[in-house]
């Protein structure tokens, strides 16, 4: 999501790298699920937060859109995001702890933390606002985000975010209102509803349907 912000506003005003050691970690809040709940539509997923979902949970994407995700548009993308429920609002693996911690998205490995995106790459920030919680302590932010081959999920956001952007441009140069309905269903489609197979590597799979998304971008869909 584009947000027209200053570091300053959002964060410590400071950038850090995965090697980098930030005070993230708040194991020691038992109890507290307060980033669990009230979140509305703001933890979109990825393509991998649903491959890791659908795998762990053992279902296909298209079982778990519409009963524990939900579509949403963020910046003109419709994308999937966990879903919320009751009158407080929780997510919906949550009830005592969360019972999906282990494949949990990237969004819920990486809070309080956030990502500050440049025209190079990205940063990871902490971000002020968003975690009442003073009684953290340091860990390292590879560590805090934990997950496998940290390197090729980094360049996987990455590029990511970057066909999200290219997507939205597209989106900001038409009014044609079929062809915004079509491209998104075709986003959603590609890389959320279509399983990845488990014995062959996700990133494989992800950067094969990337390049047929830009080839057919490149051609004005």
């Amino acid at each position: 999501m584009r947000r027209e912000v200053t570091l300053e506003e959002i964060s410590d005003g400071r950038l850090y790298d995965a090697n980098d050691m930030v005070k993230a970690d708040c194991q020691d809040c038992k109890g507290c699920h307060d980033c669990c709940t009230g979140m509305g539509d703001s933890v979109l997923l990825d393509p991998y937060d649903v491959c890791r979902l659908s795998r762990g949970l053992r279902k296909i994407p298209e079982e778990l859109i519409g009963s524990v995700l939900e579509l949403g548009i963020s910046d003109g993308n419709v994308l999937p995001h966990l879903a919320m429920c009751g009158t407080e609002e929780k997510c919906v693996f949550l009830n005592q702890e969360c019972f999906i911690h282990e494949i949990r998205p990237g969004f819920c490995r990486l809070f309080p933390l956030g990502r500050y995106y440049t025209e190079d790459g990205f940063k990871y920030i902490i971000q002020i606002h968003e975690c009442a919680k003073k009684n953290r302590s340091k860990i390292k932010v590879k560590k805090w985000i934990d997950t496998p081959d940290l390197r090729q999920y980094e360049k996987f956001v990455w590029d990511w975010h970057q066909f999200l952007l290219d997507v939205q441009e597209v989106f900001y140069q038409t009014e044609d209102a079929d062809l915004i309905k079509n491209l998104n269903m075709y986003v959603l489609s590609r890389f959320y509803t279509k399983s990845y197979e488990e014995n062959r590597d996700f990133y494989e799979q992800f950067y094969e349907r990337l390049e047929e998304a830009k080839k057919l971008l490149s051609l004005g869909v």
